[in-house]
């Protein structure tokens, strides 16, 4: 019998309303995303700066409005949800925001951040229970006990990284949205953290949704990997399959610019001809027309679909 999947994103699609020029404009940060998260299954969102990756998580967990679209977790639909099943379901879908200074109040010690949602829940069944799901969090993530006391400043941005991880496995949830969790952070320090996030992942036996613009950090985490371009995703596929034969021309031009540890290695096949289209001037036919090397007239006037290329593989061309 197959396993349900534990989340189950139809149709997603999210606007912002802004003013430019004078007028109030919309732009679609995300166009139609579907995608299913199995249990104990990590997805990697990828893609530029822009692409709608954050909306898409954001809007999951409906910190951002979503304007038509279904998610359905553990089969119960999230936008249809009060305002009393949200705040349960948001025990059980937490997020580990990008940067971890600006996620963490510097007027809470890091014990109080940690246990805000214990707090806010009464899940505590007193001081020393909260006590004690603080200090394990910490060990959990590899830091002191002793930092409970501490406040955001007086920690490096790994360590505050941890904190953020921390305080979204506590309470323990089924799902974690991890947005960016390691870009702002330096190279060796990425590397502990993402080491973190899978030991925990795996312990823990949780769902993920590793959101990064780094194509070769996302192939180090994730099982699955979903490439967004302008709102939409653009290819799914299991993680080895992206890396080993990347078919959408978007996905190959982020594989062939992943820098390698040659100095006498030059990128040349993933340095992009033309700038990304206008979100205020969206492009009739594919988004990617105007740097695909593969372009035909039908791509300049037919928007191509996500469809089935083979098994367990998905792409949006009309050259694939």
């Amino acid at each position: 019998m197959i396993e349900p999947p534990i989340l189950d994103v139809r149709g997603l699609s999210t606007d912002y309303t802004l003013r430019r020029g004078g007028k109030t404009v919309r732009i679609q940060a995300v166009k139609d995303v579907s995608f299913t998260l199995a249990k104990r299954e990590v997805l990697g969102i990828v893609g530029e700066s822009g692409c709608g990756k954050t909306s898409v998580g954001r809007s999951i967990v409906r910190l951002a409005k979503p304007h038509r679209g279904e998610v359905y977790f553990a089969g119960k639909d999230i936008f249809t949800a009060g305002s009393e099943d949200l705040r349960r379901l948001r025990l059980k879908i937490r997020m580990v925001f990008q940067d971890p200074f600006a996620s963490l109040n510097p007027r809470r010690s890091i014990g109080d951040s940690i246990a805000e949602t214990g707090d806010i829940h009464g899940l505590f069944d007193s001081k020393a229970d909260r006590q004690r799901q603080i200090q394990q969090a910490l060990t959990n993530v590899g830091l002191d006990s002793s930092f409970a006391a501490h406040f955001p400043h007086e920690l490096s941005g790994g360590q505050r990284q941890r904190v953020g991880i921390a305080r979204a496995i506590l309470p323990a949830p089924d799902v974690v949205i991890a947005d960016e969790p390691v870009s702002a952070l330096d190279v060796s320090v990425q590397a502990q953290v993402l080491n973190l996030l899978a030991d925990l992942q795996a312990a823990m036996g949780l769902a993920m949704i590793f959101i990064s613009h780094d194509l070769g950090v996302v192939g180090q985490i994730s099982d699955r990997v979903a490439v967004m371009y302008m709102g939409r995703i653009v290819e799914t596929a299991p993680t080895q399959d992206i890396v080993d034969r990347p078919l959408h021309p978007y996905t190959r031009t982020l594989m062939a610019a992943r820098p390698k540890p040659d100095p006498a290695f030059r990128i040349k096949a993933g340095i992009e001809i033309g700038e990304p289209p206008s979100q205020f001037e969206p492009a009739l036919g594919c988004p990617y027309v105007k740097r695909c090397p593969l372009a035909t007239s039908q791509c300049e006037t037919a928007d191509p679909s996500l469809r089935v290329i083979a098994p367990g593989r998905m792409a949006a061309c009309h050259n694939i």
